[in-house]
């Protein structure tokens, strides 16, 4: 875990705290609230990423590579918080992903409701 040392809350602020941060040069970013992701799919990212890779739903789970941390800064440093503004400024796969796996879970409902559907 790393602290973005911002007062910024945003994902694009993880986001550039951790690609800072990594001793790799690719990292593959999860949301906390996104507990379906399978193991393929985050190799899938992973292996499509240029600068980048990310399903149909947007920039977060994705794949991204350190080079692309000027882009971010940049676009932090401007205010705008929008990692999609980024993203159109990188060479980026989407990744097709079953949105089952992409649901979004903020309360103990949210993750009772897919197993409930099995």
């Amino acid at each position: 875990m790393v602290d973005d040392g911002s007062e910024v809350r945003a994902p694009i602020a993880g986001l550039v705290a951790g690609l800072r941060a990594a001793a790799t040069d690719l990292c593959v970013v999860v949301p906390v609230d996104c507990p379906g992701l399978s193991e393929d799919v985050l190799r899938r990212l992973a292996a499509a990423a240029g600068d980048a890779a990310v399903p149909q739903t947007g920039p977060l789970p994705g794949a991204y590579r350190r080079r692309v941390l000027p882009v971010l800064e940049e676009q932090l440093a401007s205010g705008d918080l929008a990692l999609h503004g980024a993203l159109v400024r990188l060479s980026v796969a989407v990744v097709e992903v079953e949105p089952s796996l992409l649901v979004n879970a903020n309360t103990p409902a949210d993750l009772a409701a897919p197993a409930s559907d099995s």
